[in-house]
């Protein structure tokens, strides 16, 4: 059998107000072809399918395009999860649907553990594979909220929910074996494990917001042949697991992410042996980040178009200087071209405004926490009054984040 798993897709995603449905749009279709070419027997999505709760017309529209081409194709299962961008009930609202079409959806914890169990049958009806879909779990999932607990309770009381979640998974599974003989047991999850490494600026959402919850591998049921996971967006294994791995996102999702190799992975099961191959993912739009004097912007834009580059650019000037008009030399420079600027930033411009009290500083270039930073020492709160009132912002975060907006 032979299983791909991919994940973080963040359909609808912009970078910098610029939209990228040709993007997502190229790389579904390049994984149409790659299903069909490798003859996948079962595609895992491991959460973040969607960028918001509240995804485009457009954006759901790719998604279901490519189910649709998908069930055409030589795939026979499809399994979904939900990741914590996703609203669960925009996911699960075609479930019953989809199902019919041997695709599975899991967006959001089931009330019985056993439904996120998925038995995968061939068309003689005998068991190929047993598939354990966790979808993201929401802090109110799997945490009674305790009188008077601080901040590291929460935190343990979180990783022990979740552990315990897999537990009752693992021994489910268990009991199912006993009529599923020799088959392939897959386990899959949204969350974040201790030593999985991010990129500074990827978008990769705290999933506890107020807390720092990281799980360990151990948790995870040793039945699993391999466990695919989503939430990272840098292709890894997790540890010195070969068989416990996260896809990464099949796009960057900031310049910061635009030197990695992207990456599905493949999973092939057979006669009890497992065995990995990734495949690389093409670019289908080149980022490229400039830092450093007006010279050495001039220099690497020249070697760009030189190369007759489509790259979308993000160029920070670094000299001790000012350039006054920074921006109108630079998109001099790029006249003409196909390129694009996406932002332009003026470091020595941005120090002086700094000093000013953030005079002028773009909204955009601010995540909620910083503005929240910027309303305390605008408003002269006293330093320490200051941690409880984050600690009250970041739970307020978090019910935000977890509220699923569709489901009203």
């Amino acid at each position: 059998m032979k299983i791909l798993h991919t994940s973080d897709w963040h359909l609808g995603r912009m970078l910098y107000g610029q939209k990228r449905y040709e993007e997502f749009e190229a790389f579904l279709k390049w994984l149409n072809v790659i299903i069909e070419e490798q003859k996948i027997d079962v595609l895992l999505v491991a959460g973040d399918i969607f960028d918001t709760t509240t995804p485009s017309n457009r954006a759901q529209e790719l998604y279901y395009q490519f189910l649709s081409r998908t069930m055409m194709s030589f795939c026979r299962h499809v399994v979904i999860i939900g990741g914590n961008h996703d609203s669960p009930s925009l996911l699960n609202a075609p479930k019953d649907l989809l199902k019919a079409l041997n695709v599975h959806v899991m967006g959001e914890i089931s009330d019985l553990v056993e439904d996120e169990i998925i038995t995968l049958k061939d068309a003689e009806g005998n068991i190929e594979a047993i598939v354990c879909a966790v979808p993201f779990l929401r802090d109110k999932d799997v945490r009674l909220v305790e009188t008077g607990e601080s901040i590291v309770d929460k935190s343990q009381n979180l990783i022990n929910g979740i552990a315990k979640h897999y537990q009752q998974i693992g021994e489910i599974v268990v009991e199912k074996l006993i009529e599923a003989n020799n088959v392939p047991i897959i386990g899959m999850g949204h969350l974040f494990t201790s030593g999985g490494v991010v990129t500074e600026g990827d978008g990769t959402r705290d999933l506890y917001a107020g807390t720092a919850v990281k799980v360990e591998k151990n948790i995870f049921p040793k039945c699993f042949n391999y466990l695919a996971l989503g939430h990272l967006h840098m292709t890894q294994s997790v540890g010195n697991d070969t068989f416990t791995r996260y896809s990464g996102s099949p796009i960057p999702m900031g310049f910061n992410e635009a030197n990695q190799e992207k990456k599905v992975i493949v999973v092939e099961c057979f006669a009890n042996e497992t065995t990995i191959i990734e495949h690389k993912i093409p670019i289908f739009q080149q980022l490229v980040r400039i830092e450093g004097s007006l010279n050495e912007i001039v220099i690497q834009i020249q070697l760009l178009k030189e190369a007759k580059s489509k790259a979308w650019l993000e160029i920070e000037c670094t000299q001790m200087t000012i350039e006054s008009d920074l921006n109108g030399q630079v998109n001099e420079l790029i006249a003409n071209t196909e390129m694009k600027i996406l932002r332009l930033k003026n470091k020595q411009m941005e120090t002086l405004v700094l000093t000013r009290a953030y005079d002028a500083e773009e909204l955009e270039d601010l995540d909620p926490k910083d503005v929240f930073e910027r309303c305390l020492v605008a408003n002269k709160i006293e330093t320490e009054k200051m941690d409880e009132l984050r600690g009250c912002y970041l739970e307020i975060l978090a019910e935000i984040e977890n509220k699923d907006i569709n489901a009203n």
